[in-house]
């Protein structure tokens, strides 16, 4: 089995919009990304010459500097392309997907790429052709933006006459190119009412590789919906007549291909509801609503008992947690290789989206600046490598695999299904698929806000771990320490323990104990098994004097107690190589005991609340915090990173804001300056922290408006559990 790689290049239309992935990501401007893939053992990667590039305005007008660069350093580098002609693309702006210009276009347009390239054997001229005209021609959120069967057959004739041309004009120059031809592939279930329905999607999956094979004649099951969807039976005959099969079958399979289909619309969320001109239903991923053991790559023998031909998984990628990540690659490498083993020619699993994706929550149909890393994470200042660029070489050479990755993903929990259910046999348990099992995180000082999220995040995230409190373990006792690593063996160490208590620090010789010396033992501890530690600090290291947003370079000048053990602390730690150490500010987000609840608390119960208007901050949410800490502990990072929410308040205007997002009153809200607050320990006026090294966290404005959502979910259900109880009663 061979591992491939590929990276998300869409360059799609929505309106008059163009959104460009390789510009999102960053790599059209990076030629060294090819380096970088090719240091991770990978030697085929599906790689784009966009039509749209290249041919933006004339076609006869063709810059083709980008590609040459790029593709000359791939023959230099022994990495084999699969080159891509368009990539969920309706053309440049002179043709459209239901254009008849769009066929023949592309297939001249193939033919100057064979003839300036003509070493290049592998193509695939139109990825996806079906999931293009779904989106395009039926669902209306891309380019030309049709909404019916008529405009979704022409979109999908085009992109599949345009294959065959495409391929006839390359092999003129190469007659031994070959066609890699690509398409999501999953499985439609549904009610025993819309069983009409879903018979009729799990048809539909397979016409572009029908067409393509010349299958699609008077005896298709689709060929009449063809014909009423306004395609002729002499276009029809054309493709039985100039049939190309594909050399490779690129199945794409993500874990939303599979999709269940229910006409109880009350039971999902509006966003789920759609129909057909026959009745509406609710289309909903299959994973959240079918039990038992996810069997969504039994798609491989499907595609293998229909064609008999070579098959590559072509697109590899989860947008989730870094762990759920690995386990989708591994759960892939596996079915593939369970796939070659009872019989298909399998070749391939492709890593894809290398370099990240961009806006694919919203089907491209708008920027919200969310981003989905792959091996590498480019909101850093250089690709920063992920553990999935662990993971790559690892799977193929068949070594160790990373111990965060134990244990089943998300679409293997019960916990996914939307309702409650049983199947004929129960909900199997899937057990690990590597060594290391057994081997949890430690996290010491559970007991404190910041480890009960740890905590919390990591019972979520299906992460295994062992966590102690202060009663537990002291951090300052070195012999404590030591036995209780040498017992648990943990794959990482993680310190949520300390001294808190800014203006008590003052006068306390505890705080040093908790805050310096005690993370000296854990880094100890940590280096003699050779295990990474997570530690956390403050932006109270600071002394303030500067008004522009500090990085992790920044000098530090503690101004207290508190400020003083944390630049201790992390001088302790940081000779440690596995040492990652966060720097964070005025957390929120505990529910009760931070600055945030205590505000709320006191404008509800209408009593005055003071907050220094002179002193502005970084307010940072602990949810956001961290899962992005436990992201960069799985990848290994190291070193001093800060990690903030994107946004600087005084406290006093985070008070307000805070009231605004929770619909309180904040009208007994006293504005002062700090010197009138009674605080034993001074603080730096301005504390803003930045990161030189990376960009992780969302703004403050989406992390206040999810954490009020987020306690107005909990209060609703505490009121109406409330009710319930009552009832009972």
């Amino acid at each position: 089995m061979e591992l491939w790689g590929g990276i998300e290049c869409t360059l799609n239309r929505v309106d008059n919009r163009w959104a460009d992935q390789l510009a999102l990501s960053g790599h059209r401007s990076r030629i060294d990304d090819l380096d970088r893939i090719a240091q991770l053992g990978i030697r085929t990667l599906r790689y784009p010459v966009l039509w749209e590039t290249v041919a933006p305005a004339d076609p006869g007008e063709l810059h083709w500097q980008w590609a040459d660069a790029r593709l000359g350093r791939l023959r230099e580098l022994a990495v084999t392309p699969i080159v891509g002609l368009t990539h969920h693309g309706s053309g440049p702006r002179y043709t459209s997907l239901v254009g008849d210009s769009f066929a023949p276009g592309l297939a001249d347009f193939a033919g100057r790429v064979a003839s300036r390239y003509p070493w290049v054997e592998l193509f695939t001229p139109v990825n996806e052709p079906l999931t293009t005209a779904r989106f395009s021609g039926l669902y209306g959120l891309w380019f030309p933006h049709g909404r019916n069967d008529r405009c979704f057959a022409r979109a999908l004739l085009n992109q599949c006459r345009a294959t065959v041309l495409a391929m006839r004009a390359i092999r003129r120059t190469t007659p031994t190119a070959k066609l890699v031809q690509t398409e999501d592939l999953g499985t439609s279930y549904g009610t025993p009412h819309l069983r009409y329905q879903w018979d009729f999607d799990n048809e539909r999956r397979w016409l572009t590789w029908d067409l393509l094979c010349g299958r699609v004649d008077r005896g298709h099951a689709l060929h009449g919906f063809l014909v009423e969807s306004g395609i002729s039976p002499d276009e029809l005959a054309w493709f039985t007549d100039n049939a190309c099969p594909p050399d490779i079958i690129g199945v794409n399979h993500y874990v939303t291909s599979d999709r269940y289909l229910d006409e109880r619309c009350d039971r999902y969320a509006r966003r789920h509801v759609g129909g057909n001109r026959r009745e509406r239903y609710a289309d909903v991923e299959a994973v959240r609503v079918l039990p038992g053991e996810y069997r969504g790559f039994r798609v491989l023998q499907d595609a293998w008992q229909r064609y008999r031909l070579p098959i590559a998984l072509t697109e590899v990628h989860l947008g989730c947690s870094r762990e759920e990540q690995l386990r989708w690659y591994i759960e892939a490498w596996h079915a593939a290789n369970e796939a070659a083993a009872a019989g298909c020619h399998v070749l391939a699993v492709t890593a894809w989206a290398l370099f990240g994706s961009y806006n694919w929550d919203t089907l491209l149909t708008r920027s919200n600046g969310s981003y989905e890393p792959g091996a590498f994470d480019v909101r850093a200042a250089q690709p920063r490598p992920t553990a999935i660029a662990r993971l790559i070489p690892s799977l193929a050479s068949g070594g160790a695999l990373e111990p965060a990755a134990n244990g089943a993903g998300w679409w293997q929990r019960p916990e996914r299904l939307l309702h409650a259910g049983k199947s004929p046999h129960g909900l199997r348990a899937v057990r690990a698929r590597h060594a290391d099992a057994e081997r949890p995180l430690l996290i010491c000082g559970a007991a404190g806000s910041l480890g009960r999220a740890i905590v919390a995040a990591c019972g979520a995230r299906h992460l295994a771990y062992r966590a102690v409190d202060r009663s537990q373990l002291d951090i300052c006792d070195r012999g404590a320490v030591l036995h209780l690593l040498a017992e648990v063996q943990p794959w990482a160490l993680i310190n949520a323990a300390g001294f808190a208590r800014v203006d008590e620090a003052e006068h306390s010789a505890r705080c040093f104990w908790d805050n310096a010396f005690g993370p000296a033992i854990l880094t100890e501890g940590a280096r003699d098994h050779e295990i990474p530690l997570l530690m956390f600090s403050s932006d109270l290291v600071f002394d303030g004097r500067h008004r522009s947003p500090l990085p992790e370079s920044h000098i530090t000048a503690p101004l207290n107690e508190y400020g003083r053990s944390q630049e201790a602390a992390e001088r302790l730690a940081l000779w440690y190589q596995k040492t990652l150490c966060v720097r964070t500010a005025a957390l929120f987000g505990a529910a009760h005991g931070d600055f945030v609840s205590e505000a709320l608390q006191s404008f509800r119960a209408g009593r005055l609340f003071s907050a220094a208007s002179d002193v502005t901050v970084s307010p940072t949410y602990i949810p956001d915090l961290v899962n992005a800490c436990l992201d960069l502990l799985i990848d290994r990072e190291s070193g001093l990173f800060h990690l903030v929410n994107e946004g600087a308040v005084s406290w006093a205007e985070w008070a307000s804001l805070a009231a605004g997002a929770f619909g309180v009153d904040c009208r007994t809200l006293q504005r002062r300056p700090a010197l009138e607050l009674g605080w034993s320990a001074a603080r730096p006026p301005f504390s803003v922290l930045t990161s030189e090294r990376i960009s992780l966290m969302p703004s403050l404005e989406s992390a206040l408006h999810r954490y009020a959502t987020s306690r107005l979910l909990v209060r609703t259900t505490a009121r109406e559990g409330s009710k319930r109880g009552a009832v009972g009663a």
